[in-house]
């Protein structure tokens, strides 16, 4: 391959394929180059498959807005595009009352941040909804979602072929320079001139950048793991915990697959590696006892391990607050984007809406 496009999108996960989709639709000549052997193979086929809602960040932070704008696309896309995912509600539960007054803060910053539909509601609530869960109150969040997340990410891959993108699998970029008034990239499949660059390489973003000289960001590699739950009589919601302040996750959850199986997940553990998804079965006490605080009585063997990802984080371990996401064009026609962890899926469409601005 020998190509000259207007715009390269580097990273075939749901934000690149969002990102190709939206500026293929710009009738610019779109090519997407990802790097492994299938799009949405890496942090995208690793996700839970939330579709959230948008209570937990800081009101007119990027990942604030892009969130609960990407919710309300996201649920739109998906119905028009037949991709898989249902809308069954979340509790974010107060076990008891020394809980209630985290559980009010984060009633206020969801709408401060316009979170659709949340609602503070009582244990009477809850019991109506799930009955073994026990709660002095909780959040009542109708907007939140499940979809499967390596579908989405096909659709909209097949909406930027549709518009004329080329989309490139096993096509690593290895070298970035930049010649006149274009971008040269070096891939495994062949050189590509590009007049313009989109980052949006996930876990290696903060590699792909330095490729082209800008080295101020790091991509901290934060592992979750899950368990798969089998649980005496089935939930039907996504059932949370009070997020502890300043957590560098929402803590242990439940969530539902398409299929109505439960899982118990992620954690939340800083690593050394990007690329370390080694079985864990040895978190199972811990994961038991976040069970237990959630549901009360749960046998060991309704657990089983159901592996991991990596959260592509700009937050170190000695940060002792959560990073904003990154949507920055740090070279003229260079953008990138850094730091797209949760909920980066729900905000895939609201973010390439807002490069395709950028770039217009």
């Amino acid at each position: 391959m020998d190509a000259e496009v207007d715009v390269a999108v580097v990273g075939g996960g749901v934000v690149g394929c969002a990102v190709a989709s939206a500026l293929a639709r710009t009738n610019r000549s779109v090519l997407l180059l990802e790097g492994g052997p299938r799009l949405g193979d890496g942090v995208t086929s690793r996700n839970s498959g939330v579709i959230h809602s948008g209570l937990y960040y800081p009101p007119q932070s990027l990942k604030a807005r892009a969130c609960v704008r990407g919710n309300a696309l996201l649920y739109e896309w998906a119905a028009a595009r037949g991709v898989p995912h249902a809308r069954p509600g979340k509790l974010v539960i107060a076990r008891d009352a020394a809980d209630v007054p985290d559980l009010e803060a984060l009633e206020a910053n969801a709408r401060a941040s316009e979170a659709p539909g949340v609602e503070l509601v009582p244990a009477a609530f809850v019991r109506a909804r799930e009955p073994d869960v026990p709660a002095a109150a909780a959040l009542w969040c109708p907007r939140t979602g499940i979809v499967d997340a390596v579908e989405l990410t096909r659709s909209l891959a097949a909406d930027a072929t549709e518009h004329g993108a080329l989309v490139l699998t096993q096509a690593r970029v290895r070298a970035i320079a930049r010649r006149g008034p274009a971008y040269e990239l070096d891939t495994a499949r062949g050189p590509v001139r590009a007049e313009r660059v989109v980052n949006a390489a996930g876990l290696h973003a903060d590699e792909v950048a330095a490729l082209a000289g800008v080295n101020r960001y790091q991509v901290h590699p934060w592992r979750g793991d899950y368990f798969r739950f089998t649980p005496s009589t089935p939930y039907r919601h996504l059932v949370y915990p009070v997020r502890r302040r300043g957590a560098p996750g929402l803590g242990v959850h439940l969530t539902l697959d398409l299929a109505g199986r439960c899982r118990l997940g992620p954690d939340v553990e800083h690593v050394a590696r990007k690329d370390d998804y080694s079985p864990r079965e040895d978190k199972l006490p811990a994961f038991l006892a976040a069970a237990r605080a959630l549901f009360g009585e749960v046998r060991a063997d309704q657990l089983a391990y159901d592996g991991c990802g990596i959260r592509p984080k700009l937050r170190a371990p000695s940060d002792p607050d959560e990073k904003d996401f990154v949507l920055s064009e740090d070279l003229p026609g260079f953008v990138n984007l850094v730091g797209i962890e949760s909920p980066g899926l729900t905000a895939a469409l609201a973010l390439a809406e807002r490069v395709a601005a950028l770039l217009a």
